[in-house]
């Protein structure tokens, strides 16, 4: 409990003071932990649609080869993947079954387009915007059977890194095609 306040307190000092920051005038206002952890899964959305939407179509087969890239997945594999594990986890915190075609956080064969890419990666992002909201108080260190008896707020945290990771590699894939993010912006 000690590792988890100490990962948590930052977060949540960070949140409160975003939104008192944006009325610095009146006081801050109670957060729940849903509201808390939707504000990180909508401030991670808000990062990597955009940088989806940035890149071309035709550079979504783009992968780095200049170093040591060797097998690394292309600019859509790395947003697929992404949607992937946030099916996977947001299902699991939802004690729901992840859709088809998710396992080993790869989506299903049949999503190939920039388009049909950009839906399954929205839709991924609904699906977190639901687990957030069903955390609360009373169940969010109950342990899930699943991935060694993790909690729903584990799993929310792990998703929203895991996110935050194949963003920052979205931002160099980018980048190498003279894009600038358009967080950078």
């Amino acid at each position: 409990m000690k590792m988890l306040t100490w990962i948590l307190a930052p977060l949540f000092c960070m949140t409160l003071g975003a939104a008192s920051n944006a009325q610095a005038q009146a006081p801050p206002e109670h957060r729940t932990i849903s509201q808390v952890l939707d504000f990180w899964v909508t401030e991670t959305e808000q990062l990597v649609v955009p940088a989806a939407e940035a890149m071309p179509e035709a550079k979504y087969s783009f992968a780095p080869s200049n170093g040591e890239f060797k097998g690394v997945r292309t600019f859509g594999e790395q947003v697929k993947h992404l949607a992937a594990a946030n099916y996977q986890l947001g299902a699991m915190i939802l004690g729901e079954n992840p859709p088809p075609g998710t396992a080993n956080e790869t989506a299903p064969a049949s999503i190939q387009t920039k388009a049909e890419i950009l839906e399954y990666a929205k839709g991924s992002f609904a699906l977190l915007h639901r687990a957030a909201a069903a955390i609360i108080e009373k169940n969010l260190n109950d342990p899930l059977p699943v991935k060694g008896n993790r909690t729903r707020l584990w799993l929310l945290i792990d998703v929203v890194a895991h996110s935050s990771n194949h963003y920052g590699q979205m931002v160099e894939y980018l980048r190498l095609n003279g894009i600038v993010p358009p967080a950078s912006r």
